[in-house]
């Protein structure tokens, strides 16, 4: 079973009851479950606070604020996984924004190709980072710290003495964040969302049930399966009501479910999970550990450098602030609240999405509410220390059970 099973799935030894979930929830298990909990408490505290928290403007600016971290969290799940860190991703995020401008404005290249040549410098990035740990043995913890000041300075540099770049409107670059899908397109990606999943999560239960190994009970399924289909049509109808669902949040959604199939139903996936639980046992089962590692930095790196320009189409504009800031806290922050491990082997790709939720709608609402910014930062750095402090413990829980 992999990581992501393991935090998504309740085990069946035993029989379902509420005891054992309690019980799988202290040992950090059923991450996702304790995470839309969380969201649930926030978003009631912040709608009794502010009535206009939950209005349907303010839920698609929420979702078009949260789509640029969601898709650096989800190169920094990747990392995770591996018991590894990466704290270039928010100056790489930045870099890759201003040479999309750059290219894009002021030497007049198509937008297409401007935007692939922003990937591109993320994908090199990357795989220098996982160069540098594989080969020198150099700790990605370092590795990344000099990245971060370094691509800081490429910033700079790549931006020259403008400082900024404005983005022009009606482009692709910042169609991403601003366009809107019609309110029928909306329906149909929603319910071909909710068909998908339901098709997939049966599916998983048939592939475990044939390969003689446990399965979730039908009962329990079709009730995860029943809230999640629902999730998704309110979340379409909420949408709709307003300006429609956002290209951003298909775009984030597309690699939400791809990079959670990469994980759980590929060889590749397989093999990331089990560098990040021992990697010494991982090479001697032959698996390539720095292959594995230094795609994974690439990959990372990449969709730091897609959220990037993500943040930039949303503000039309480039700038020496980009990619800094709490762009890297968020990004880190977030997949450890949803239940990602720092010590690796244990997350799935979703806690990207879910962590963006929690931190985006904290800070939404603390904007909401007025509350300066010293104690926004408190409280966003109150809440990953929490976070932290409860991976660990469940994590010396789980040594104690095992």
């Amino acid at each position: 079973m992999t990581g992501a099973e393991e935090a998504a799935t309740p085990s069946t030894a035993g029989g379902f009851s509420v005891g054992r979930v309690i019980r799988q929830l202290g040992r950090g298990e059923l991450g996702s479950v304790r995470v839309l909990v969380a969201i649930a408490v926030i978003w009631t505290i912040f709608a009794i606070s502010n009535d206009r928290f939950l209005s349907a403007f303010n839920l698609t600016n929420l979702s078009l604020q949260i789509a640029a971290v969601a898709t650096i969290s989800i190169g920094v799940v990747l990392v995770l996984l591996l018991g590894e860190i990466d704290l270039s991703v928010g100056a790489v995020s930045g870099l890759a924004a201003a040479v999309v401008a750059v290219l894009s404005v002021k030497n007049g290249w198509a937008s297409e190709i401007a935007l692939l040549a922003g990937l591109l410098v993320g994908t090199v990035i990357g795989l220098f980072n996982g160069f540098m740990n594989t080969v020198f043995k150099i700790p990605s913890f370092v590795v990344t710290l000099a990245g971060l000041l370094a691509w800081q300075g490429a910033l700079l540099a790549v931006l020259g003495s403008t400082g900024s770049v404005n983005l022009p409107d009606n482009t692709l670059i910042t169609d991403m964040t601003h366009e809107f899908f019609s309110e029928g397109v909306g329906w149909a990606i929603g319910i071909g969302a909710a068909a998908v999943y339901a098709a997939s999560a049966f599916m998983a239960r048939r592939r475990r049930i044939a390969a003689g190994l446990e399965a979730t009970p039908i009962a329990p399924l079709v009730v995860r399966v029943a809230v999640v289909a629902a999730a998704i049509l309110v979340a379409v109808a909420i949408l709709n009501s307003d300006r429609g669902v956002p290209y951003a949040v298909a775009i984030v959604v597309t690699l939400m479910v791809l990079f959670t199939f990469i994980t759980e139903r590929t060889r590749y996936g397989r093999h990331i999970y089990a560098v990040g639980g021992n990697a010494e046992a991982a090479r001697r089962a032959g698996i390539p550990i720095n292959k594995i590692r230094v795609s994974v930095f690439a990959l990372a790196s990449t969709l730091a450098a897609f959220g990037g320009i993500l943040a930039a189409s949303r503000l039309f504009a480039v700038n020496q602030q980009s990619g800094s800031g709490d762009i890297l806290l968020l990004a880190i922050a977030g997949p450890v609240i949803a239940g990602t491990s720092l010590f690796g082997g244990r997350g799935f790709i979703w806690s990207a999405m879910l962590g963006a939720i929690v931190i985006g709608s904290i800070s939404n609402g603390m904007d909401l509410l007025g509350l300066d910014s010293d104690v926004k930062f408190m409280i966003t750095g109150a809440v990953l220390l929490a976070a932290v402090t409860i991976d660990a413990a469940t994590k010396l829980r789980r040594q104690a059970t095992a």
